[in-house]
């Protein structure tokens, strides 16, 4: 019997490496894409490889080929909401574009936001990165914001809640149905600006 995912029988042509490799990585995609689904829908500990697999139509088999471990993947379906967010916002100055650009990406990963910024902060053992992304964001803030608002315990106060505030803002405006997306930065923005301003001397 012929293994679709070796290249077929050896009376067929076999396939160079190039197309082997991207067939592992469209089945990898795959896998990732179930997992992220599966693991938002419940979170890393009420979720098991069967799951996945169920949700991936593969059997379990297949998801070793590619991970060893249910934490082997959890970590990179983490790995891979963040390198799709970093991508779409960048990491190093906020601007007019950081928001608008914020939530396009959250609405093009929806359960991958939720994933890092919802259920990866209450997982012991994934807990560092997202605190690392957080204490990045927070200097990021600080950077900007030193420009509007002095040196002292209010720009501390604001540094650290524009991005606690703006994740969760976003994550209330997924939980809603995404409503006005067209507009959902803009308020998300006016919300920011009401931290900036009490934050003000």
């Amino acid at each position: 019997m012929s293994n679709p995912e070796a290249g077929g029988t050896g009376s067929e042509a076999v396939p160079t490496s190039p197309v082997r490799r991207l067939r592992r990585a469209e089945r990898r995609e795959q896998i990732l894409d179930a997992a992220t689904r599966a693991f938002a829908r419940a979170g890393y500990a009420a979720t098991g490889l069967d799951d996945i697999a169920a949700e991936a139509e593969l059997t379990r088999a297949m998801l070793y080929r590619h991970f060893d471990s249910k934490a082997d993947l959890y970590r990179a379906v983490l790995d891979r909401a963040c390198v799709r967010l970093a991508e779409a916002t960048g990491t190093d100055d906020f601007d007019e574009r950081a928001l608008p650009a914020l939530v396009r990406a959250a609405a093009a990963d929806p359960d991958g936001f939720r994933l890092l910024f919802r259920y990866a902060a209450r997982e012991p053992d994934f807990r560092e990165l997202i605190d690392s992304m957080t204490s990045a964001s927070r200097e990021v803030a600080r950077r900007n914001l030193a420009r509007k608002i002095p040196a002292g315990p209010w720009l501390d106060w604001a540094a650290n809640l524009i991005p606690t505030l703006t994740l969760e803002a976003v994550i209330a405006w997924l939980d809603a149905g995404q409503p006005d997306p067209d507009q959902a930065a803009q308020r998300i923005d006016q919300a920011v600006h009401g931290v900036m301003a009490a934050a003000q001397p």
